[in-house]
């Protein structure tokens, strides 16, 4: 069993929470796996002109297209994104939005396979995390875990959040501190994350290893689908 593992934040490996977080998550699937940065590719939305119709095979020539293969040949995915005005990062759903290509003439490429969604934010990680499980969701793949970690907010760094009035400061209540290299938030010193990502990593390799069944898997997470629509996609 294959593992892609799928980080969307544009930081540095070494200094987003994101792409820890995922690491840390594919790492304890005991599965063979990848890692994909998003950071610095060049990947657009769907610009809906319908020519993957035919062939299930987007027809757009950016940095998505040899991540295909690799979409296509992976059992399970652990996908992280970053709160941007508490959503998921438009690099990041832009990412899930050419996976339209897949759904064509009943087109069956991704049905049935397991995720782990990570979201990692500022405040919180739920709004990153909560958006990628609805965009398996849509293409009928279960999440199996969800992890939420907090991240260093671009205020720590960013020249002027301590005299900032709506930076990171005011969410927290916290005006008048004096910032320090060791006051933004890290993934890696949050062990209640940390241990969250470990045991999301061990549950998704446990289900991939015992005896895992995409048409199972398919089906419920299909009435899932009709449930929150109230009609079949």
């Amino acid at each position: 069993m294959k593992v892609l593992g799928i980080s969307g934040s544009p930081r540095k490996d070494g200094t987003s929470g994101t792409y820890k977080l995922v690491k840390t998550v594919v790492e304890n699937t005991g599965c063979e796996y990848e890692i994909v940065s998003l950071r610095g590719k060049k990947i657009s939305g769907c610009i809906a002109c319908l020519g993957c119709a035919k062939d299930n095979i987007c027809k757009l020539k950016d940095d998505l297209e040899p991540l295909r293969e690799k979409i296509v040949e992976a059992d399970a995915f652990v996908i992280g994104g970053p709160n941007y005005f508490d959503t998921l990062n438009v690099l990041t759903h832009a990412f899930f939005e050419r996976w339209f290509q897949f759904r064509h003439q009943a087109g069956s490429t991704l049905w049935g396979k397991l995720a782990v969604a990570v979201g990692v934010g500022g405040t919180k990680g739920k709004a990153p995390a909560d958006q990628i499980e609805k965009m398996c969701l849509f293409n009928f793949i279960e999440t199996v875990a969800k992890v939420q970690g907090l991240g260093a907010a671009s205020c720590y760094t960013c020249g002027f959040g301590e005299t900032c009035e709506v930076g990171i400061q005011a969410f927290h209540r916290s005006q008048g501190l004096k910032y320090t290299d060791e006051m933004p938030p890290d993934v890696e010193k949050q062990p209640d994350v940390i241990k969250a990502a470990a045991d999301a990593g061990k549950l998704l390799g446990h289900r991939l290893s015992d005896g895992h069944d995409r048409t199972k898997v398919t089906k419920e997470v299909q009435e899932k689908v009709m449930a929150l629509f109230g009609q079949a996609v």
